[in-house]
């Protein structure tokens, strides 16, 4: 089974831009390409620099969430400004997190790391549950081209 640490996260906010998707979870092809036009267009209009802008740091977080009954996904930072046009302010509960880390290729990242955690992580793990809620996939930059990321998702111990 793939390595996994859980870890006691205190609670945290991101600011986030995002989309409903249409797409079925089980058509990964159809999900990345939905994401990556969306990502395509935060950038070509400036949302993307916006965000970026904002940011108390130097991590991009992806973000999935339920909202109110739909599936989106959103590009999302922790913000040290407002951003007024914000689609979201996501807020993570203080909790304990399956986190999953990996490194690769900065468009294949979040996606990488988010079909491990569901596809080869969470369905093994027994003494912990998914609390339902947001989960999210941050990176940054190793400086040699590549980068480093982590996968969250709240649990509680069964």
């Amino acid at each position: 089974m793939e390595s996994y640490t859980v870890e006691q996260k205190k609670s945290f906010t991101l600011t986030a831009y995002g989309f409903s998707i249409q797409s079925s979870f089980q058509d990964a092809p159809a999900l990345q390409k939905e994401k990556a036009e969306f990502w395509g267009r935060l950038k070509a209009d400036g949302r993307f620099n916006k965000l970026k802008a904002a940011a108390k740091d130097d991590r991009e977080w992806s973000v999935n969430e339920v909202y109110q009954g739909r599936p989106w996904n959103y590009f999302a930072v922790e913000a040290g400004r407002s951003v007024p046009d914000a689609t979201r302010i996501i807020e993570f509960p203080e909790s304990e997190y399956i986190v999953l880390a990996g490194t690769g290729d900065k468009e294949t990242l979040f996606d990488q790391l988010t079909y491990r955690a569901f596809g080869e992580v969470l369905s093994r793990i027994t003494d912990y549950a998914y609390i339902g809620g947001p989960n999210a996939t941050y990176r940054k930059e190793n400086g040699d081209g590549t980068f480093y990321g982590e996968f969250w998702v709240p649990v509680v111990k069964k």
